[in-house]
């Protein structure tokens, strides 16, 4: 596979991070536009020529509520993203569970970082590990400062020195290449959507088994709650699949490009071959139950897809095949 250059893969992360910060607030801008249409036309009716009952939906009142509306969901979402962007790390390390590695602890690591960062003069990033006996491996960061490569203790136990060079060098490749910020960008934005998405659920199920009243008014009231729910439930489900629809557009190929370049940087691409030969078989980090969180893995643990909304995520995975990628490896 012909491996773009470095400052080309750069760029185009850099604009697709920028189309990602303007698609997602438009998706979420969308869903309150829907929720406030669809609301109008269910509780908007009138009779036809024959008596029979129709809905219609008065556009005029619709727009005057959502932009009434905007500025509030602009603050809000704008809030909630910097301080979800700017705590990625922390995010990150409470998902998974990882910790700062010291240099005294494993120097073989340490010395196999630097060599790499130094062959192709980047800085050094943070170095953390997780307690798992099983392999895995990932790259996060959004800048030099937080910029972090994460293993595993059963990746380092289990992988000789040349497949260790070829999985660090993968994951270096994606912090060269901006992939990381990228990542989390796309990370915040989906988080975001999924959370209130999981709130409205919790909502419509409380409403549904202890809602109820026994008087007419109470049930009339709790009914138009429901509607509601029901109708904001749409929207966030909606705006979800969007969203996943775009966390897709951050192409597959990434990973690719980070195979190639993190061949390029250990000088052995049957190294990186053969240590995602050996992860595929064992990914661990299922205990991981963000999905969004999951996607920075060097290969997805696929245990995490269970249920239909992880089934949905896997047909959206940024991840390619592992079998394609070690036979383009091997090609080399």
């Amino acid at each position: 596979m012909k491996y773009v250059g470095l400052q080309t893969q750069i760029t185009r992360n850099n604009q697709m991070s920028i189309l990602l910060l303007i698609g997602f607030p438009c998706i979420i801008l969308g869903m309150v536009w829907a929720f406030y249409a669809l609301l109008n036309w269910l509780g908007s009716t009138d009779y036809d020529a024959y008596g029979n009952v129709v809905h219609y939906m008065d556009t005029d009142q619709v727009n005057q509520e959502f932009l009434a509306t905007v500025p509030f969901v602009v603050a809000i979402v704008g809030i909630w993203f910097l301080v979800a962007y700017f705590s990625n790390t922390a995010m990150v390390r409470m998902a998974t569970g990882a910790r700062s590695l010291e240099r005294r602890e494993n120097p073989r690591v340490y010395n196999i970082v630097e060599n790499l960062c130094m062959t192709c003069g980047m800085d050094m990033p943070k170095v953390n590990v997780i307690d798992d006996p099983q392999l895995n491996a990932f790259a996060s960061g959004i800048d030099k400062s937080s910029y972090t490569v994460t293993v595993t203790t059963g990746l380092m136990d289990l992988l000789n020195d040349d497949e260790l060079a070829g999985v660090i060098g993968h994951e270096l490749t994606h912090i060269r290449n901006r992939d990381t910020r990228l990542l989390i960008t796309s990370i915040v934005f989906v988080g975001i959507v999924s959370t209130v998405m999981s709130i409205i659920m919790r909502m419509v199920f409380n409403h549904m088994i202890y809602g109820g009243g026994n008087r007419s008014r109470d049930n009339k009231n709790n009914n138009s709650t429901i509607v509601v729910l029901i109708v904001a439930l749409v929207c966030t489900a909606i705006a979800y699949l969007f969203t996943l629809l775009t966390r897709f557009a951050i192409s597959r190929k990434r990973e690719y490009m980070a195979d190639a370049g993190g061949a390029e940087l250990c000088g052995n691409p049957l190294a990186l071959a053969s240590a995602l030969r050996k992860i595929s078989n064992d990914p661990g980090l299922q205990n991981v139950e963000r999905e969004d969180v999951a996607q920075l893995f060097i290969i997805h643990p696929q245990k995490l897809t269970s249920g239909m909304m992880d089934f949905f995520n896997s047909m959206f995975s940024t991840h390619p095949d592992t079998a394609k990628r070690i036979a383009i490896l091997e090609q080399f």
